[in-house]
């Protein structure tokens, strides 16, 4: 299945879902803003993968990754963040969303397992995400974080280069 076969809409989802589960398919998702794809997010979402049998990812959309962090961000557009996501072979399907919390996403993606990388801890996760799950009947997991393996990180050794 080529990338663009993986682009989903917020409409297309619950269509998408549906699908999912006459299949039998156990749904894992997650989110983020993957503005620099680096090895933390490839072991990350292969972790989440092996937890089920199709991984969506819930991809903040630029003016979200603005609001979460800051005006210089993101370096990558929405477009292209959501083409590098959908050519990994982890990646069942990919869904952009507008808001800065992934509430809404959640509520329509009815994950059976919604995962988090290690930087969240239970008591940070966003109340209303967790809602969203659980209220589905979803499990949560939280993934071990890759130290030294961020896009924070990245853009500080490249600011460092200079």
């Amino acid at each position: 299945m080529g990338y663009s076969q993986k682009l989903l809409t917020l409409e297309q989802l619950p269509n998408w879902r549906a699908a999912q589960r006459k299949a039998g398919h156990r749904v894992v998702v997650t989110n983020g803003c993957f503005d620099l794809l680096h090895a933390g997010h490839v072991s990350y979402l292969e972790a989440a993968r092996a937890l089920g049998d199709v991984l969506l990812v819930g991809l903040n959309s630029d003016a979200s990754v603005r609001t979460l962090k800051g005006p210089n961000r993101p370096i990558n557009p929405e477009t292209d963040r959501a083409i590098v996501l959908a050519a990994l072979e982890a990646v069942s399907a990919v869904c952009i969303f507008e808001e800065p919390d992934a509430t809404r996403f959640l509520t329509l993606a009815q994950p059976d397992i919604y995962v988090k990388g290690g930087d969240y801890k239970w008591e940070t996760l966003h109340a209303g995400e967790r809602r969203a799950v659980e209220s589905q009947g979803g499990q949560i997991r939280i993934l071990p974080f890759v130290p030294g393996r961020s896009t924070t990180a990245l853009l500080e050794r490249l600011r460092n280069l200079r």
